[in-house]
């Protein structure tokens, strides 16, 4: 819909002078004298607040006559990943026991260079390095099944045991012996209308859900290597292929209530917090009065809010939620307009 609310889009425009990516996805904003429009992190020269128009959801601006940014390039940057990197990513799935080469890339019709810069910014790593990491997650898998060092190495790809023991243990920290305490944690990246996320999976559940400007995130992971006494490496599991599904339906209104597995670890009363999270139910609010009520501590209002907080599965443990007593929205991680798109997306579904 437009966004009629002045105060709103007086919020949305402030956003875009600077280009704050906690709103990607949250408006798109339609240029007047250009037609054109762009998503919050757009780089073009910003135009005058007279001279733009606001909608929640990029269909609405197409429908309106606006082209898509070829700056901000909207319809992929919002949501998807870039068709270049997907294709690359896809490769790398497709062949997993393979090292992906620049001219496999290039008869693909993928620019090696673009690739390479793509997953500098958006995964703080190196293509090779995301290659790398699959092919550790597909030995691990395999020597988990029995199979000896040496079978594994050459069966994926690698020329010789100690060039594959090089590799296994700067990835995971010890030699390709498995034995059940050498865990390890999966990161995957998937994108939705709110923009992309991170996703963690160990091998009992979800651990980790959170939008990538989460600022916070690094902690939160540097803390998941702790708390686990494992390394995190690119790959996805049962967990994580479930996890996407659900979102998906989620987002598409077809879905209230989450079914993947987690793994959560904290403290007793963070667990209980977490837990209580998950009862309120879709479409509804509860303060974090009525939070601490509910678990018979009305006087815990502070430490439930820092319990929320501290809570690493976003929207499947909806910390979302829950708003300050007087009904207004209030922190939120991903960013406040993203909790108020959830709240709205869950009321227009309920």
């Amino acid at each position: 819909m437009v966004i009629t609310d002045p105060q709103q889009a007086d919020d949305f425009y402030q956003a875009l002078l600077e280009r704050k990516p906690s709103y990607v996805g949250s408006f798109f904003v339609g240029v007047k004298t250009t037609s054109i429009f762009c998503i919050a992190t757009c780089r073009a020269r910003k135009p005058k607040r007279e001279n733009v128009t606001f909608y929640t959801t990029l269909k609405e601006a197409m429908l309106a006559g606006f082209r898509p940014c070829k700056v901000c390039r909207p319809t992929e940057n919002s949501q998807q990943t870039p068709r270049e990197v997907q294709a690359a990513i896809d490769l790398v799935r497709d062949s997993e026991k393979a090292k992906i080469t620049d001219q496999q890339l290039r008869e693909g019709g993928i620019r090696p260079i673009y690739v390479r810069r793509w997953f500098n910014q958006h995964y703080g790593m190196t293509f090779q390095t995301f290659q790398r990491m699959y092919r550790i997650n597909l030995a691990y898998q395999e020597l988990k099944s029995g199979k000896s060092a040496t079978v594994t190495a050459l069966d994926t790809g690698y020329e010789s045991l100690s060039g594959f023991g090089y590799t296994f243990k700067k990835v995971l920290g010890h030699s390709p012996k498995f034995n059940s305490e050498n865990a390890m944690i999966l990161i995957d990246r998937l994108t939705t209308p709110l923009g992309p996320m991170f996703v963690c999976a160990s091998e009992s559940g979800v651990c980790l859900l959170e939008f990538v400007d989460r600022r916070m995130l690094e902690t939160e992971v540097e803390d998941l290597q702790k708390r686990f006494k494992a390394p995190i490496v690119n790959g996805e599991n049962q967990h994580i292929k479930q996890l996407k599904q659900e979102l998906e339906e989620y987002f598409s209104g077809q879905r209230s209530v989450f079914d993947v597995p987690l793994d959560t670890p904290g403290t007793d009363f963070q667990q209980q917090v977490w837990q209580a999270l998950q009862k309120i139910p879709y479409g509804h609010t509860a303060s974090y009065q009525q939070q601490a009520t509910s678990l018979n501590n009305p006087k815990a209002v502070r430490a439930v809010a820092r319990a929320n907080g501290m809570n690493r599965i976003a929207i499947v443990i909806p910390c979302h939620r829950v708003i300050g007593k007087d009904g207004s929205l209030t922190g939120y991680a991903g960013g406040l307009e993203r909790k108020r798109w959830l709240l709205d997306h869950e009321k227009q579904h309920a």
